[in-house]
């Protein structure tokens, strides 16, 4: 590893392009590509009613997270906002929270690029794939903030210009019968095959679990904070955009999906996507889609290092963790922090050898519902934020959270509604069990280190905002 310096100022290399691309590429994985054909088969055509409910509670959360993050862009963004504003129990918890949550996402992703590469490459186990996919993305994430930001920019830019091209060719064929002898399809696919809503309002409600799930990810712009060139304009842009991004790529590409294929067969002869581009005569269709999940699973990996290893960095600068992990490298990059979460990462490579495939979907279930409570910290901060200042200062508010307060009310209501329903299916009720139990042991831990410690160490002390950003527009 580099050479380390004595600063603990996170390296600010990260531009517009990369914090774009990066917004979007983190609403953009294997779930869409893979994983919507499950959650159709419960909703039906409604799924598209689905996914912009999710996309607006998204957006609601985002636009919360950027109200508090513009005025006081530092690493960690919401775990230490919440220990500011709602008191260091709850920034401990934040922190460690979506430590694991990402720890869990990417010992599923790293597996998922172990089965995607036996499509080319069937003779090689499954685990020295993912042990190749986790030593890459961690020398990446060691080097410079900014080649993470590239890496990022281009895995993002392959996953929309594949949608992008089959929205057009689905347009195409829709209006103009592209690839099905001249003959337009329509969209009467949408309610011909038992109505638009196929699966009822309860098929709808049913699919919000794995919904939300294909969003986790979005907040980690907040965890860039520290890190964005010109975070006001670029953290801002990022954000409001992302709701419309929601839209196009996740209901538009689905609305032409469902429109040129009937509902019930979708998922039942393989990926829509690839359908698609073999219905327009593209050859090697089923190797682009699987080139295309392939850099998705890496985009999750390397988004998880790169958020571990800030977790990890702000919670030693808090005092919640090893002090080492505070150190950065020469390059401005977490070094030790970004280590450690590797080395718990190779859990992930033994999995390949221990458990069933089952265990995946328990662990996927594990990140939601590590999500929803990031979420919900995320609205309650704001909420008490907004009330710390006077009036005059939250008038002058350069970035105001749309609605407020109704709209926070009202997300953290759709939240509770997801885990309501986790709770109904089996394989994701285990997400109820392991998750709060995480939590009790968080807090025990916590409460056992604060017994233990000195009355005025730094563990002890609230975090201060960034003294180089004002943490609210009247100071």
């Amino acid at each position: 590893m580099r050479n380390e310096q004595s600063s603990t100022e996170l390296n600010r290399s990260l531009e517009k392009r990369h914090i774009t691309l990066m917004s979007l590429g983190a609403c953009i994985g294997v779930g869409l590509f893979l994983g919507s054909a499950t959650a159709i088969k419960m909703a039906g055509p409604a799924i598209l009613l689905a996914y912009a409910i999710g996309g607006l509670a998204i957006f609601i959360i985002m636009r919360a997270l950027g109200e508090v993050a513009v005025q006081n862009p530092v690493a960690g963004s919401f775990s230490r906002y919440a220990r500011r504003y709602l008191g260091p129990l709850a920034g401990y918890l934040t922190g460690w929270n979506y430590w694991f949550l990402w720890i869990c996402t990417c010992m599923a992703e790293i597996t998922a690029v172990g089965i995607y590469m036996e499509f080319w490459f069937p003779g090689i186990p499954r685990w020295i794939w993912a042990l190749a996919a986790l030593a890459i993305m961690s020398a990446v994430n060691l080097i410079t903030v900014r080649l993470y930001g590239e890496l990022e920019f281009w895995f993002a830019m392959i996953k929309i210009v594949t949608i992008v091209l089959m929205i057009a060719m689905g347009i195409g064929i829709i209006l103009f019968g592209w690839g099905n002898g001249g003959i337009a399809t329509g969209i009467h696919n949408l309610w011909t095959n038992g109505g638009f809503f196929a699966g009822g309002i309860s098929g709808v409600l049913m699919s919000l679990q794995m919904v939300m799930f294909a969003y986790l990810g979005v907040e980690m712009i907040g965890v860039t904070a520290g890190e964005v060139k010109n975070p006001q304009k670029n953290l801002t842009r990022a954000i409001d955009t992302v709701f419309w991004r929601i839209l196009i790529f996740y209901v538009g590409a689905l609305f032409v999906i469902m429109s040129i294929y009937p509902w019930t067969e979708i998922g039942a002869n393989g990926s829509p996507f690839v359908l698609t581009f073999e219905r327009m005569g593209i050859p090697a269709a089923a190797g682009i889609i699987n080139f295309v999940v392939l850099t998705a699973a890496l985009s999750s990996c390397n988004s998880g290092i790169f958020s571990t290893g800030r977790m990890l960095f702000n919670l030693a600068e808090q005092g919640e963790a090893p002090k080492g992990y505070s150190k950065l490298t020469k390059s401005g990059v977490p070094g030790k922090a970004i280590l450690a979460s590797a080395v718990v990462l190779l859990f992930g490579v033994v999995l390949n050898y221990l458990v069933p495939e089952k265990v995946f979907v328990w662990i996927t279930s594990i990140s939601t519902f590590g999500a929803i409570w990031t979420w919900a910290v995320i609205l309650v901060t704001q909420l008490r934020y907004r009330k710390s200042l006077s009036a005059d200062e939250a008038k002058r508010l350069s970035y105001k959270l749309p609605w407020y307060p109704y709209s926070v009310y009202a997300t953290l209501a759709f939240l509770a509604l997801v885990v309501i329903i986790m709770a109904y299916f089996p394989d994701t009720r285990i997400a109820l069990i392991v998750g709060p139990l995480w939590l009790a042991l968080l807090t025990g831990v916590y409460y056992i280190k604060k017994m233990y410690r000195p009355a005025g160490s730094r563990e002890n002390v609230v975090a201060q905002p960034n003294q180089n950003q004002p943490e609210n527009p009247a100071s």
